[in-house]
């Protein structure tokens, strides 16, 4: 990983405090793009990955830190309460008394201070973790993008809940005043003697159905809300204007060229994912043919060390120092197989990741065509709802002007309206199963 990609996620996290201080400090008004930015920013998942980016680059340092020269030093301060002693050969009155005697070599204080430099040399094992660190830097990285295409696209589905619930609503509350007229025409003409009870009843409860609908989705564009301020990382209650049109949206013709789209999945960052993994997999390997190989190390040790009767270092007796300088190699010689197996299972491994590799590459051209076919029927529902409810609120007009005109039964006013409400209902679904489906199939492109 280069210096550019270290510094875009410090800029990344630096980007995520910024955005978290302004969302706190008031309303938000914001366009889809605007949306899907934010979301990118500061997101649970992607503060979450981005720390996890910034985690991977302090590991990175942490391998190099071990091939650097490391110092550790040491004090120690000892008091034997009852001094060592040892047996050796009367020396003194060889023949005469106990052929040992005890002895003592050490005072009852003694204190040490020193420093310990060491140097590793070389070492198999270190140069292959040189380059995991980083690939893990890389792959942390990619968790972050593929952290912020999911946040894209959870904030454009939760913008589109929203404007189609509030689309839903409008539409119904179209009907409602029609219905409110009518009933008002109706009862009056219960009261002269024209219409009967059941007439009234018939409009009443349509009247009745419609406002339950245009509350049920006034709540779902409550809960969408809810929803887009949870994808976008926003405290729940904060105000959110949406500016962006839904007949705006629908009529974006680079939404509609996606459809066409040519895709190229190795530049698809679910594929360079599993690229990583592959790499990472064979660095193991190849670690465990590091292993196999010797390491050398050297160290250098200064020490001062004082010894006395009573505690006073520096005193009578002086510090005597202690220094020492050498070389340690480590050579591998026989582990009964272990090594052997541990890298048969990496070897394993690895072509299992590589298979999942290939799979990887199989599955998004796969995902990306299935996604084209859905979108495309959703778009073909659409347009098809799109004229139904244009012909049922047509029939619905006619037939309350017939109604009015007494050429018309209740009978009739209000089977047209559970038609008219019907194609409402459809036509707000399949609106939201086309921008859903869009939303997915610019995932599927990795077009985020």
């Amino acid at each position: 990983m280069t210096r550019t990609t270290t510094m875009r996620s410090i800029t990344i996290i630096t980007g995520i405090t910024a955005a978290l201080t302004g969302a706190a400090q008031g309303p938000l008004t914001l366009g889809l793009q605007q949306a899907m930015d934010l979301a990118a920013q500061q997101s649970y998942n992607v503060r979450a990955s981005a720390l996890e980016a910034q985690k991977s680059i302090a590991r990175s340092k942490e391998v190099t830190a071990i091939g650097f020269p490391q110092i550790n030093g040491e004090v120690k301060a000892q008091n034997f309460i009852d001094v060592p002693k040892t047996l050796v050969p009367n020396f003194f009155t060889p023949g005469i008394g106990p052929e040992y005697i005890a002895a003592q070599f050490s005072l009852p204080w003694n204190t040490s201070a020193g420093l310990t430099l060491t140097q590793l040399i070389f070492d198999g094992s270190y140069l292959v973790g040189l380059q995991a660190a980083r690939e893990l830097k890389v792959q942390s990285e990619e968790d972050l993008q593929k952290a912020q295409a999911d946040a894209r696209n959870q904030a454009a589905k939760a913008y589109y809940g929203v404007l189609a619930a509030e689309e839903g609503s409008r539409l119904v509350g179209e009907g409602i005043p029609l219905l409110e007229k009518s009933l008002r025409e109706v009862t009056a003409m219960l009261e002269a003697g024209f219409m009967e009870q059941t007439d009234v009843d018939r409009i009443s409860i349509q009247l009745e159905q419609a406002r339950a609908r245009q509350r049920d989705f006034q709540r779902q564009a409550e809960v969408a809300r809810m929803l887009l301020a949870l994808t976008l990382g926003t405290p729940q209650g904060t105000p959110i204007t949406l500016t962006d049109k839904l007949e705006v949206l629908l009529a974006d013709a680079n939404e509609a060229a996606l459809m066409e789209q040519p895709f190229d999945p190795g530049t698809h960052i679910e594929q360079q994912y599993a690229n990583t993994i592959v790499r990472l997999q064979e660095l193991n390997v190849r670690n465990d043919k590091a292993k196999a190989l010797p390491s050398l190390a050297g160290f250098l040790s200064h020490q001062q060390v004082w010894n006395g009767p009573s505690f006073d270092p520096g005193g009578e007796y002086p510090f005597f120092p202690t220094t020492v300088w050498g070389l340690q190699l480590n050579v591998p010689i026989l582990s009964s197989g272990q090594r052997h197996h541990k890298l048969k299972q990496d070897q394993l491994g690895l072509e299992q990741v590589r298979i999942n590799q290939t799979a990887t590459e199989q599955r998004l051209r796969t995902l990306a065509e299935q996604q084209r076919t859905q979108t495309r029927s959703a778009s073909d529902n659409f347009r098809t709802a799109e004229r139904n409810l244009q012909l049922a609120k047509n029939i619905f007009d006619r037939t309350s002007i017939k109604f009015t005109n007494g050429s018309a039964s209740s009978f009739e006013l209000t089977q047209e309206q559970g038609n008219h409400l019907l194609a409402q209902q459809t036509y707000v679904q399949d609106l939201v199963q086309l921008l859903i489906a869009r939303a997915d199939l610019r995932k599927a492109l990795d077009l985020y």
